[in-house]
């Protein structure tokens, strides 16, 4: 019996299946608070956001949103008009969840797309297509 439980609360690698499900269900229903311009704050209902991710604390307690604007432009002023509306952000947020405690927010810019286009400029190389054409000399067969 205990080696079960030690199974089932292990702090193995990566976040639960409980908070992956739980920050799904937060980003959407940021994004949707986001998308419908709830907060009673002009300058965040100016800034069309996505809401690429959010990761959940074990605890789910807090939870950080990863967020970008759209087309790029005005990071700084979306990550500051966030953090300045986050208990707001936190109640609406919370009217559309079930858990028993509103997790805490926190924003953070998602690079998710800097870091896709900085690998397709690599792959793009020339130097880098010559050596993905190369066959490995480890698939050369002496049959």
């Amino acid at each position: 019996m205990e080696r079960m439980a030690q199974s089932r609360f292990s702090h193995g690698h990566g976040p639960s299946q409980r908070q992956l499900r739980v920050g799904e269900l937060i980003r959407r229903t940021l994004s949707d608070v986001l998308l419908r311009g709830d907060v009673h704050d002009p300058d965040l209902n100016r800034i069309s956001i996505t809401v690429g991710e959010v990761r959940t604390s074990p605890d789910l307690k807090v939870a950080t949103a990863y967020v970008a604007p759209l087309g790029g432009e005005g990071a700084d002023d979306m990550l500051k008009a966030l953090r300045r509306n986050k208990g707001e952000l936190r109640h609406l947020v919370a009217k559309g969840l079930t858990l028993k405690f509103a997790p805490e927010l926190r924003f953070q810019i998602d690079e998710t797309f800097d870091r896709l286009d900085e690998t397709r400029r690599m792959f793009a190389d020339e130097r880098v297509q010559r050596d993905i054409a190369q066959p490995d000399s480890d698939d050369e067969t002496d049959a």
